[in-house]
């Protein structure tokens, strides 16, 4: 029988109560660790994004105002044969940014039709993840260049873009077919990394107040093996769909549709009306 008792203002407990105080506290200590250690492993990998806040730079390429607004930016060290009317020949000449404003708002349609086609500089901030690449253009930076042979250097690189594609060119869009895809729809400014979100449902409110805002619309398919995968969304006659998809977004949807590649962008052409959502 243990007969052993503590008051509360005294300096020690007894020794053995003290020992088994101890000896609970420690169980409790590694309860609590293997239960994080269980929740980080659970957790989905958020993946490495950037935001260059506070860092303006300039840039100069090709302003494209369709189906969003996006600069075709020279690759360094890469210069394409221009032929007409086909555009382009040879490797692709053009990395594509999105291009968009600060906050939530996509660039000014308005804006962007003024300067489609033509060579351009402007001010902004980086946004990137994996081969995907965004400018939060800085108001009122835009100008046309009057020589687009011979612009300001691109990117710091020191190298001139090439001519700018002809009027409807299609800058070495490659059909890549028809295709079934499953994934999750997501605003490409936060997802990029401006918020750096999770999956699904933590990110709804913010991403439908982007995409409502003009924020290129993009599915993302999580790859089982392999890097994630993102499809601009348009649809089938190539225009944007932001207010058509605002039901559907941060929810795991089927698409079927056109993808085609432009640079480092893939894009899904689909009538909105048939996604389909799916349970996750």
């Amino acid at each position: 029988m243990n007969d052993e008792f503590y008051i509360g203002w005294e300096d020690k407990a007894p020794a053995g109560i003290g020992k088994r105080a101890r000896g609970a506290v420690v169980v409790l200590l590694a309860l609590v660790l293997a239960l994080g250690v269980s929740l980080a492993v659970a957790q989905r990998t958020i993946g490495v994004s950037v935001f260059e806040w506070g860092k303006v730079k300039e840039f100069t390429g090709v302003l494209k105002s369709q189906p969003y607004p996006h600069l075709l930016v020279t690759r360094p060290g890469i210069r394409g044969v221009h032929t007409a009317p086909g555009g382009f020949s040879g490797p692709e000449v053009f990395s594509s940014y999105y291009l968009v404003r600060p906050f939530k708002f996509g660039l000014d349609a308005d804006a962007a039709a003024r300067f489609d086609g033509k060579a351009v500089s402007l001010k902004g901030t980086l946004i990137y993840r994996g081969n995907q690449t965004m400018i939060e253009v800085a108001d009122h930076s835009i100008r046309a260049l009057e020589d687009p042979l011979n612009p300001a250097p691109s990117l710091g690189k020191g190298e001139p873009p090439s001519p700018a594609p002809e009027k409807g060119s299609s800058t070495n869009k490659i059909s890549l077919g028809r295709q079934t895809l499953v994934g999750e729809i997501v605003d490409s400014k936060c997802y990029l990394g401006v918020m750096n979100p999770g999956a699904l449902t933590p990110h709804r409110a913010c991403a439908i107040r982007c995409i409502s805002g003009g924020i290129p619309p993009v599915l993302l398919v999580r790859q089982t093996n392999g890097a994630a995968l993102y499809f601009l969304l348009v649809s089938s006659e190539g225009k944007s769909v932001n207010k058509q998809v605002l039901n559907l977004v941060a929810e795991p949807v089927e698409i079927t549709g056109e993808v085609e590649r432009q640079g480092e962008l893939l894009i899904l052409r689909a009538d909105p009306s048939t996604y389909r959502r799916v349970k996750g």
